[in-house]
């Protein structure tokens, strides 16, 4: 066997139209839509219904497609959970974050970076609900974090002492003193690794 000059031809230069998969003659077909996108052209044009909405249809394939534990859907249901807030229902938003907290811990496991996150942002959630509401909210919250990151985790420890401050002062704090507790509370969070 000898090397010939004319064993390694170069197949050809690729055109846009060989990448887009149509012909030369012919303009390439555009990319459909996310369902991403059109939810967050919604959500931006203030549209959260309908975003929900969307954010609803887009879950139901996903879960379909992937089932309950797989990231995609559990992100589909957080991006729920957000939009649910943003249409003024956040103790029904606060479910949907526990919900994709559990999630996050069964696929990920408790001491993963991103079921600590989700922790993290389910109780700043939590956080934002009026004090009768967040009182009544606590043990489901409480229980959850128990459940995924144990009972000394910074996030359940931060729940049980806004609780007993909840039940000391029920009435929503001063700005001043609102501002003193979420200080407090992010002096006790950990230091990122």
């Amino acid at each position: 066997m000898t090397d010939s000059p004319d064993l390694y031809h170069p197949w050809g230069i690729a055109s846009p139209a060989f990448w887009t998969g149509s012909e030369p003659d012919q303009p390439p077909t555009p990319p459909a839509p996310s369902p991403l996108a059109a939810i967050q052209d919604a959500a931006a044009a203030g549209l959260h219904e309908k975003a929900l909405a969307l954010a609803e249809e887009l879950d139901a394939t996903t879960t379909a497609l992937h089932g309950e534990i797989h990231l995609d859907t559990i992100q589909v249901r957080e991006v729920r959970g957000y939009l649910t807030d943003l249409t003024g229902r956040p103790a029904e938003a606060l479910d949907w974050y526990l919900h994709t907290l559990r999630l996050r811990a069964r696929l990920h496991g408790p001491d993963s970076p991103d079921t600590e996150s989700a922790a993290r942002r389910t109780y700043s959630l939590w956080r934002t609900l009026p004090p009768l509401e967040a009182q009544d909210t606590a043990p489901a919250l409480l229980a959850a974090l128990t459940e995924t990151q144990g009972p000394d985790s910074p996030a359940a420890r931060w729940t049980r002492r806004r609780s007993a401050e909840l039940v000391v002062h029920p009435k929503e704090p001063p700005v001043g003193e609102r501002s003193e507790t979420i200080r407090r509370d992010a002096e006790a969070a950990p230091e990122p690794a």
